[in-house]
This record gives structure tokens, C-alpha cells and sequence, in this order.
């Protein structure tokens, strides 16, 4: 016996939150993790564009980070600051919103580009870590539409793992950060050293002379340590 349409939404949702799930639990890059949510959200909600964008701090705007359309269009509109339209409203007050008609609604900011491509309702969810809000999610239908408390409910859940993800990327990739500084100064260090006992030089100099050879060759101060410590291995075979 096949499944009714009711048991296959509930299937698409489950399995949505699945792929969302597992991309919290593994080390992908910020880029993939976005896309990810944005296809699987479209797919999940119908809709004809979905965006994410995240909260650039130094401008206070929201940034398209991905959006499965391939409109050029949408994908260039500007930077919506916090407060500004529908989205930047979302942002501010960390509450969904819904809009019936964004072509008609006078706070929709951008209505040529709403013509242009065909949208029509709007459901925008705000993503947050502990109350506070990092970006917003944005689902558009091409139709008129009355999304549901049970889609809301959908979405503000997508948005909340999304959140988890996004920060945990981020968390990943400041963790790898921190470990190549660390190892870079291990190294240069060691180069230092070399550098001390092979040529007298102080360690203020030896420093120097690595920093001064990095600006010169336009390579960074990790290379030119390695390749003083391979010169010293190699003697030393």
C-alpha cells in the first residue's frame, strides 16, 4: 500500500531535518552548510526562491549568504539593513513574519526585482543562538499563499539548526585557525633557533632576518621557517 500525501510531506520534513542534523555533526565548509539548508528548505517548503542571509556586524546588514535560485537578479539585490523592510524587521524584532503579497506590502523594499522574478508570499524566519538573532531565512512562493502555523513551525525549526550549524562551521573553522597560528609560531621558532646557533644572531634578529626574507620573497613567515629547518635537516642527513 502507498503512502498518502500526508505521510509524504511528513517524509520530506523528516528527512530534511535529517540532512540539516547531520550537517551540524560534520566538519563541512560554512558555503556547503549554507546551500545545503537553502536546497533542502526549498524542497521541503515549495518554494520557488528560499535565502539565507547573515548579519555582517561591521555594516550591521543582512547579507545574502545562498539561495538556491539562479536569478542573477536576487542574488545581487543590495544589503538590507537591520530594521529595513520585511527582513530587516525580522531581524530587529527576532519574530517570523508573513507576508501575502510582498509586489503590494509597503514595507517590501524590493518590489522591482519581486516583479521581475514572480514572487509572491512571503514567510521570513530569523535564525538565533540563544535568543539572539544571527540572520534570517526567507521562503517565497511564485503563488498567492497562507502559510500555516504547522509551516511556520516547520521553518523556525530549519532556522534553528541552521543556527546551530552555521556557528559551529564558523566554530570549526576558528578552531583550524588558532591551530595553524599555533603551529606557525612552533615553527618559526624552531627556525629561530637554527638561526641563533648557526649565525650568532640574537633572537630579536633572527626574528627579524625571517621577517625580512618573508617581505622579500612575498612568502609568509611559516615558508621561509620550513625552509630553514628543511636546509638544517638536510645538512644534518
Amino acid at each position: 500500500m502507498g503512502k498518502s500525501k500526508k505521510e509524504e510531506i511528513n517524509t520530506q520534513k523528516i528527512d530534511a531535518f535529517m540532512a540539516i542534523s547531520k550537517a551540524i555533526t560534520n566538519e563541512l565548509y560554512l558555503e556547503d552548510i549554507l546551500k545545503l539548508i537553502v536546497t533542502v528548505t526549498a524542497q521541503v517548503m515549495h518554494s520557488k526562491i528560499c535565502s539565507l542571509m547573515l548579519l555582517d556586524e561591521d555594516k550591521n546588514e543582512l547579507v545574502i549568504r545562498a539561495t538556491q535560485s539562479v536569478s542573477a537578479a536576487y542574488n545581487k539585490k543590495p544589503n538590507i539593513k537591520i530594521g529595513q523592510g520585511i527582513v530587516g524587521k525580522v531581524f530587529k524584532e527576532n519574530s517570523p513574519m508573513v507576508v501575502q503579497d510582498v509586489k503590494k506590502d509597503t514595507r517590501y523594499i524590493n518590489k522591482e526585482i519581486a516583479k521581475k522574478e514572480k514572487l509572491c508570499s512571503l514567510l521570513s524566519v530569523p535564525l538565533n543562538i540563544k535568543g539572539e538573532p544571527i540572520g534570517v531565512i526567507n521562503c517565497y512562493t511564485s503563488k498567492p499563499h497562507r502559510f500555516t502555523q504547522a509551516e511556520i513551525k516547520i521553518l523556525t525549526t530549519v532556522a534553528n539548526q541552521a543556527a546551530v550549524a552555521i556557528k559551529n562551521a564558523e566554530l570549526i573553522t576558528r578552531t583550524k585557525i588558532i591551530r595553524e597560528e599555533l603551529e606557525s609560531r612552533k615553527l618559526i621558532e624552531r627556525a629561530k633557533d637554527i638561526l641563533m646557533k648557526e649565525t650568532g644572531l640574537s633572537g630579536e634578529d633572527a626574528y627579524k632576518k625571517i621577517q625580512k626574507q618573508s617581505m622579500n620573497t612575498r612568502r609568509t613567515m611559516r615558508e621561509i621557517a620550513e625552509a630553514i629547518i628543511l636546509t638544517k635537516e638536510l645538512k644534518n642527513m
